[in-house]
C-alpha cells in the first residue's frame, strides 16, 4: 500500500524497500530515498490525482491562533476529514504561509499580530508592484515622471558599470547591458552628454589625496649652466622632460633630463601603491586624472620652477647614431618650455635635430619602422568640444628620438650592472608592409605585434632596438617611475627591488595600464561623436583599405576611421571627402557616406 508524502516540494508515493523508500514521482519516475528525505502526509492508499476539496482554512485558524498542531489535526479540523486528499491540502495551506506555517513536521497558526503584519507586507509589496509597472509604462512612452527617479538610477548604475543586471531593462524586453542602459538613458533625455567609459571600467576620476615628503637633501650636479628645452604640445600641464645636444669630437653629447620623482616616492610607500593602483596618468578630454597627487608635478615638473631637481640621463653618440657610453646622474638643471612650433626656431636645437636623424636612419637600418599616422587631440573646453589635428611638426621626430636614446641607454646599464629593470619588448611584425603613403603605414600597424615588459630584456623590433626601457615620464607612468626607483638604488649603493618584487609589479601596472588605455580612446570617441551630433560635418577622408565593395577611410580631420561603401573603384591613398550622416553614441559607433 503506498503512502503520501512530499518530496522536493512535490507529492509522491512511497513504499517501503528495506531502508528505504521507493517513490513514484508524479512523472512515473522511480527513485530510492532515505526516509529523512520525504516529509509524510498520509499512511495511503493514496493516488497522485489529488483533488483538494473546499474547506474553512479561516475558521480553523481562528481557533489555532498561536498554536502548533499535526498535519491530520489541520486537515480534520480545515477539511473535516484526514483523507490523501485533506492531508495534502492541510500541506498546501502551511506551504502558502500567509494563516499557517509549517515547522518541522508540525504546522503553526500565526497569531493575529503575524498575519496582519503579513497581509500589511503583502499589500505594501503589490503597491510597489503596481508603482514599478506604472513606471515602466511611462518609461516604455518616453515619459517619466519624478517618482521614477528610483527606477532610472537603477539604469545609470548598469551604464556607469555599478551593477550587472537591471530589472527596468529586464521589463522592458531589452538587454541589461551598459550599452543598452545607456542608449535608454540618452532616449529618455536623462543623460545628453555624460561620459560612462572610466567609471564603468573602475578607475579612479579624482586626483590621489596624499602628503608628499620634502625632496631629499643630496649631492646633485649643477647643469644650470647649460640650456635644456622641456618641448611639448600647447597646453601640456606636465613636463617631465627636457632635452639639449651638442657636437663634440666624438659626434654628439646628448643630455636627457627627467623629472626625479623616485627622489620623493620610494617604492612601497604610499604614494608608491597609489600610484602602482593607478598605472598612469588618465588623459581625458575632460581633464587629466593624475596617478601621482598634483604637488608632485608642480614640485617636480622641469621648467615649472626657475631650477628644477632631475634625473639626467647624459649619451656620448657617434655621428651614426652609435650610443658610445652613458652616465645617469641627479643634477640641478634650468628649464625653458617650448612648444614643437616654436621649437622649429630655437637654433640652439640644431645639433639635437641632426642627432635625432642619425639615430632614425641607424633604427631603420636595424629595422625599425617609423609610423606616423595623423593625431588629433580632443579637448572639452566648458561645453565647447574642440578637435585639434596634431601639426607633423619634425621637433616632434627630434624629442621622440632623444626619448628613446635614452631609453635605450638606460636598458643597456642596466643590462650591464645586472639591474633588475622593466624593459620593453615587441617581436618583428607578422609581415612588412610595402608602398608608400598612409595605406601602407594603416597596413603596417596592423601588422604589429603588442608590445610587452618584461624583467629580462629582448629585442624591441618595432623601434629597431636591440633592447629598450621607458625612462623618460615617472610623472605620468608607472613603470617609468619603477625604472627610476631601480636606478636611483644603483646610484646610491642601495638594495634594489628584486626580479620577483619587479615582475609584480610589471603585471600590476599593465593590468590597470590596458583600462586606463581603453577609458581614453572610448572617451575621445565619445567626445569626438557628440561633435558630430551636435556640429555634423563633411571633410577629407584618405582610402587605406578595401575590403570588397567597402572602403576603410582614415579622416584625418577627426582621428576616426569609416568604412563606407565604394561606387566606384577608388586606388589605395585616394581622398575624397565624407559626410556624417549619423551616430550610436551609446554603442560609440558613426555612419559616414561618400559625397
Amino acid at each position: 500500500m503506498a503512502a503520501l508524502v512530499v518530496y522536493k516540494g512535490k507529492p509522491a508515493l512511497a513504499e517501503e524497500r528495506g531502508e528505504k523508500l521507493e517513490l513514484t514521482l508524479p512523472e512515473g519516475a522511480k527513485l530510492r530515498v532515505r526516509p529523512k528525505d520525504v516529509l509524510f502526509l498520509h499512511p495511503g492508499p493514496a493516488r497522485l490525482d489529488l483533488k483538494v476539496p473546499e474547506g474553512e482554512a479561516e475558521a480553523a485558524w481562528e481557533l489555532l491562533q498561536g498554536q502548533t498542531v499535526s498535519l491530520r489535526e489541520l486537515a480534520e479540523l480545515v477539511y473535516g476529514a484526514y483523507t490523501p486528499e485533506t492531508a495534502y491540502g492541510a500541506y498546501l495551506l502551511a506551504q502558502e504561509g500567509e494563516r499557517f506555517v509549517l515547522e518541522g513536521e508540525g504546522v503553526r497558526a500565526r497569531t493575529p499580530e503575524e498575519l496582519r503584519a503579513l497581509q500589511e507586507a503583502k499589500r505594501q509589496k503589490e503597491a510597489r508592484e503596481r508603482a514599478f509597472q506604472e513606471g515602466i509604462a511611462r518609461i516604455r512612452e518616453g515619459k517619466p515622471r519624478e517618482e521614477d527617479r528610483p527606477l532610472l538610477l537603477e539604469v545609470e548604475a548598469l551604464a556607469l558599470g555599478e551593477r550587472r543586471e537591471s530589472r527596468v531593462l529586464k521589463a522592458l524586453g531589452g538587454p541589461e547591458t551598459p550599452e543598452a542602459a545607456h542608449a535608454l538613458l540618452l532616449r529618455l533625455g536623462v543623460w545628453r552628454r555624460e561620459n560612462p567609459h572610466p567609471r564603468r571600467l573602475g578607475l579612479p576620476l579624482a586626483p590621489p589625496d596624499l602628503p608628499l615628503p620634502p625632496l631629499p637633501e643630496e649631492a646633485r650636479e649643477d647643469l644650470t649652466h647649460l640650456p635644456a628645452f622641456a618641448i611639448d604640445d600647447e597646453g601640456s600641464q606636465d613636463p617631465d622632460d627636457a632635452v639639449y645636444a651638442e657636437r663634440v669630437e666624438e659626434g654628439f653629447r646628448l643630455l636627457v633630463h627627467v623629472a626625479d620623482v623616485a627622489a620623493m616616492v620610494a617604492p612601497g610607500s604610499p604614494l608608491d601603491q597609489e600610484a602602482m593602483r593607478r598605472g598612469a596618468n588618465l588623459y581625458l578630454p575632460e581633464g587629466t586624472v593624475p596617478m601621482l597627487p598634483p604637488g608632485a608635478t608642480e614640485a617636480l615638473g622641469l621648467g615649472l620652477r626657475e631650477v628644477s631637481p632631475a634625473l639626467t640621463f647624459e649619451l656620448w653618440v657617434s655621428p651614426e647614431g652609435e650610443v658610445l657610453e652613458e652616465r645617469a646622474y641627479p643634477s640641478w638643471v634650468r628649464v625653458e618650455r617650448l612648444t614643437y612650433g616654436e621649437a622649429l626656431g630655437v637654433s640652439a636645437l640644431k645639433p639635437l635635430k641632426e642627432l635625432a636623424q642619425a639615430f632614425l636612419r641607424k633604427r631603420l637600418a636595424q629595422g625599425g619602422l617609423d609610423i606616423a599616422l595623423p593625431e588629433v587631440k580632443v579637448r572639452l573646453e566648458g561645453e565647447a568640444i574642440r578637435i585639434t589635428p596634431l601639426p607633423p611638426y619634425e621637433s616632434r621626430l627630434w624629442v621622440r628620438e632623444a626619448m628613446l636614446l635614452a631609453g635605450y641607454a638606460a636598458a643597456h646599464l642596466a643590462l650591464r650592472e645586472g639591474l633588475p629593470f622593466p624593459f620593453a619588448t615587441q617581436e618583428a611584425p607578422s609581415r612588412r608592409v610595402e608602398g608608400e603613403g598612409l595605406a601602407a603605414m594603416w597596413e603596417q600597424r596592423k601588422a604589429l605585434k603588442r608590445a610587452q615588459l618584461k624583467a629580462v630584456p629582448a629585442p624591441h623590433r618595432g623601434l629597431g632596438l636591440p633592447l629598450y626601457a621607458q625612462v623618460t615620464s615617472p610623472l605620468r607612468r608607472y613603470l617609468d617611475l619603477v625604472a627610476h626607483q631601480q636606478l636611483r638604488a644603483w646610484l646610491r649603493g642601495e638594495k634594489p627591488l628584486s626580479q620577483g618584487a619587479l615582475l609584480e609589479r610589471v603585471g600590476a601596472a599593465e593590468a590597470v595600464a590596458d583600462l586606463v588605455r581603453e577609458a581614453e580612446r572610448k572617451s575621445k570617441l565619445h567626445w569626438t561623436l557628440l561633435y558630430l551630433l551636435e556640429q555634423g560635418y563633411e571633410g577629407p577622408g584618405v582610402l587605406v583599405e578595401r575590403r570588397g565593395g567597402q572602403g576603410v577611410f582614415l579622416l584625418t580631420e577627426l582621428g576616426l576611421t569609416a568604412q563606407v561603401a565604394l561606387s566606384q573603384p577608388l586606388p589605395l591613398n585616394a581622398e575624397a571627402r565624407l559626410r556624417f550622416l549619423e551616430a550610436d553614441l551609446a554603442n560609440l559607433e558613426a555612419r559616414f557616406a561618400l559625397v
